[in-house]
């Protein structure tokens, strides 16, 4: 048992382990990083579609009428 444990603490050191570990943070870090940046630039243009719906909605008119065809 203890040539077992012996052997799976040669493999991986401390040090490996915590690079190992700044690693994986370091790239959760970056993807988290841009999924705010991305949210924020969503926002800035929902919030100019918004703007622009409302401007769009007192100005629409039904243009169904004037079809060629029949509504049956």
């Amino acid at each position: 048992m203890s040539t077992i444990l012996s052997i799976l603490y040669a493999l991986v050191s401390t040090s490996q382990l915590t690079i190992i570990l700044i690693i994986t943070a370091t790239v959760f870090l970056f993807f988290i990083i841009i999924a705010v940046i991305k949210m924020y630039k969503l926002k800035a243009e929902n919030k100019k579609l918004t703007e622009m719906n409302s401007s769009i909605d007192e100005s629409y008119k039904d243009f169904t009428d004037g079809h060629l065809y029949e509504n049956k």
